[in-house]
């Protein structure tokens, strides 16, 4: 009896590897067949955008942690060696990600196709944020995507750089960014609605100049309390000063603070004033907990625009 019971034990084991084995073999075939390319994409608008193209067709994956503040981003050996393996590498701009043209100079991966999202886009060469147009700033705002007529030229230049990596997909993508294109329009023309009857047209920034294309896009005027686009910029005494006085002239009544930084300045004006604070999501990067949760650049710009009805007392 032991002895059958034995063998049958046996039995089994040859049947479940045989089993296993013949599904490994036809798993490995599958993905044989189905293999993907590689994506490596820096800011979180360009992540969600590629996303939103390829579905499932590609592997996607953002080289700036979610969680981290992309103006303080240095790529590491090992984000040089996620790039050698790379298909496509897309990034927004030389000024929004300086530190590209030497990573890529580093890169001994020759089929490495580049983006440069940018491509066909007017960047704005001074800052809309003065209200006084007293002066005016030189510096080049890389923060295109605010501007969603720029970000449906985005999307045409990430399908274009897709199309020739992989041509065989060509048509999946092409729908699949017809449609994101058509989402994108529908925001730009809600925004445009729901800001086109407010009470007031200006709104303040105690985070880094970040706003302008908004800004320029819906007719408001905007003010930061940062007088330059570097990250690295510490607002000056005078600054401050002029902030407080621009929110006591117009009587405003909320100020706006920046994703995954402390609102230091945005809290010591709050304080200072007696205004409320409120976040206004510029995308540069998402928290680990939003991007756990799925939160996608449109659904982020709808909470701004949320956001943006109470400071200007929409109706």
């Amino acid at each position: 009896m032991k002895s059958l019971v034995f063998v049958m034990k046996i039995i089994f084991v040859i049947f479940v590897f045989l089993f296993f084995s013949s599904c490994e073999k036809r798993d490995i075939k599958k993905l044989a067949e189905l293999k993907k390319i590689t994506i490596i994409t820096t800011l979180f608008p360009l992540y969600d955008f590629t996303k939103q193209i390829v579905g499932d067709n590609a592997n996607v994956f953002l080289l700036i942690p979610p969680g981290l503040e992309p103006h303080s981003f240095n790529p590491k050996p090992s984000d040089i060696a996620i790039l050698q393996k790379a298909d496509l590498f897309i990034y927004t701009n030389d000024y929004m990600e300086p530190w590209v043209k030497g990573l890529l100079k580093s890169l001994s991966n020759k089929n490495l196709h580049i983006i440069d999202s940018s491509k066909g886009i007017r960047l704005l060469s001074e800052s809309f944020h003065s209200l006084e147009k007293k002066h005016k700033h030189s510096d080049i705002d890389p923060h295109i995507w605010l501007d969603f007529s720029n970000a449906l030229i985005m999307v045409d230049n990430i399908l274009h750089g897709l199309n020739e990596k992989d041509s065989e997909k060509a048509s999946i993508y092409r729908i699949n960014a017809e449609s994101y294109k058509f989402k994108l329009t529908e925001l730009d023309e809600k925004y445009k609605k729901a800001l086109n009857s407010c009470q007031k047209n200006i709104f303040v920034s105690g985070g880094h100049l970040s706003f302008s294309y908004l800004a320029k896009r819906y007719n408001l005027k905007y003010l930061s309390v940062y007088e330059s686009l570097s990250p690295d910029a510490e607002p000056s005494p005078k600054q401050l000063a002029n902030v407080m006085k621009i929110i006591k002239k117009y009587d405003i009544k909320y100020i706006f603070y920046e994703e995954l930084i402390v609102p230091r300045v945005a809290q010591t004006i709050a304080k200072e004033t007696g205004v409320s604070l409120l976040l206004l999501h510029a995308a540069h990067n998402i928290s680990k907990e939003d991007f756990q949760s799925g939160a996608t650049f449109i659904s982020l710009m709808e909470r701004n625009l949320k956001n943006l009805q109470v400071a200007l007392i929409c109706q």
